[in-house]
């Protein structure tokens, strides 16, 4: 046991030793021609490789030679509008835009449900309500409030409306929703509506302020072209009018569906600035997406709920509607980019230090898979322990002197 422990202890102290004597080595690399096309092959394609990805996707698609910002100021302005007539009204963008106008979200209703003349009172609860049938006054707990119902029960239990079934009693707003709601038709006229969205992007870095409006002369020329023109991504890009039929379309949505269940969509401003040009040749892209989930049935689509309350014969009443629309969330990203010499420095020393990747590949494969490997890995790798005697001068060691100072390898020649 002794023995082992000692000759443990005595590899541990030389394999200490080694490494202590072997860190203040110095390592240089050593040229070496090999004249083997299969490797020489491989080397240039390994270098075109990497040559040509620095080339064409860091400097000229990424533009590693810029300075960038990506996280620029965005101001954003939306406007609805529009006029329908339903049935015997006129409805403007006061009565079916929310809010009329805004910032960067903006709705308009498509499809109301329409619940009249309700008053504070009494009244059945709902049968789709959890534990809300009954048969006797007993079934009704007076003063529970169901989370999920509309208001606080009685307790008594009563006819549902002009059904032969009974539930229990709350008082609440009444009638409620889901008995006395009108359904009316969808305000199909809304796929002509425009909806005005303006921005503003600035980037504090490189001091460069745009906008997504098209620069006119005077006010009132250009007054005259918004009033007039919809946008067209080649014709028309510095347009801010956009069609709600035109959004619902590249969204690959049926705007009719979205008259029936509503639905959210957002409209993306991109601005992808190349300061290095002109910057009016800074010009956003837009793209349209819908955000709402649409394979979850329950709670896809977009609704919310609004009352107008009057007073009758005394009595505060209210109309309660249930407002399907079509919701814009406008989100903008911006980002901007300008030569600077840092940038361009670190990746021309990073591609230039990625060639190197060539050389350690082809000496791996030369030291592994070709035939001659032992007699390469004995001609790279040498090691000095002193400086060698410098020999006499004789006219034999005088001649021998002349010749190459680095090592040549080739298949044709016996090593």
């Amino acid at each position: 046991m002794c023995e082992a422990f000692y000759k443990f202890a005595m590899g541990l102290r030389e394999f200490l030793k080694d490494y202590f004597l072997g860190f203040w080595d110095y390592e240089t690399p050593k040229v070496m021609v090999v004249k083997n096309r299969t490797l020489g092959v491989i080397y240039r394609a390994v270098q075109f490789l990497v040559i040509t990805y620095f080339i064409w996707y860091v400097f000229i698609s990424q533009k590693a030679y810029q300075e960038s910002e990506n996280r620029p100021e965005s101001s954003v302005y939306t406007l609805m509008k529009g006029i329908a007539a339903h049935g015997d009204d006129i409805l403007d963008m006061v009565e079916y835009a929310q809010p009329s106008e805004g910032g960067d979200v903006i709705s308009t209703i498509l499809r109301r449900e329409v619940t009249y003349n309700q008053t504070q009172g009494t009244c059945a609860e709902s049968f789709n309500v959890d534990n809300v049938n009954c048969t006797t006054d007993s079934d009704c707990v007076q003063g529970e409030v169901n989370f999920d119902g509309h208001g606080r029960r009685t307790g008594r239990c009563v006819p549902y409306y002009n059904h032969t079934f009974k539930t229990c009693e709350i008082q609440t707003w009444c009638p409620i929703e889901e008995y006395a709601a009108v359904r009316e038709t969808a305000l199909v006229e809304a796929i002509n509506f425009t909806v005005f969205i303006r921005n503003s992007i600035h980037f504090p870095k490189f001091k460069v302020l745009r906008g997504n409006i098209k620069d006119a002369s005077n006010k009132r020329n250009l007054h005259k072209y918004l009033n007039k023109c919809h946008y067209h991504e080649e014709k028309e890009p510095y347009c801010p009018n956009f069609r709600l039929g035109f959004i619902a379309d590249q969204a690959r949505e049926n705007f009719s569906e979205l008259c029936k269940t509503g639905g959210v969509i957002g409209v993306f401003i991109n601005w992808n600035c190349n300061l290095d040009l002109d910057p009016s040749n800074c010009k956003p892209t837009y793209a349209f997406r819908r955000l709402d989930l649409r394979k979850d049935q329950a709670n896809s689509g977009y609704y919310y709920r609004f009352a107008k309350y009057y007073s009758k014969d005394g009595v505060e009443s209210r109309t309660l509607i249930k407002a399907y629309g079509m919701r814009l969330d406008v989100i903008v990203h911006g980002h901007a980019g300008k030569f600077s010499p840092i940038p361009t420095i670190i990746s021309t020393v990073t591609a230039m230090t990625s060639v190197g990747i060539c050389t350690i590949i082809c000496d791996w494969i030369m030291l592994t898979f070709i035939d001659k490997n032992e007699v390469y890995s004995e001609r790279k790798f040498d090691e000095i322990a002193k400086e060698p005697p410098v020999p006499k001068s004789t006219e034999l060691s005088y001649m021998s002197s002349f010749g190459s100072n680095h090592s040549d390898l080739s298949d044709g020649v016996p090593l």
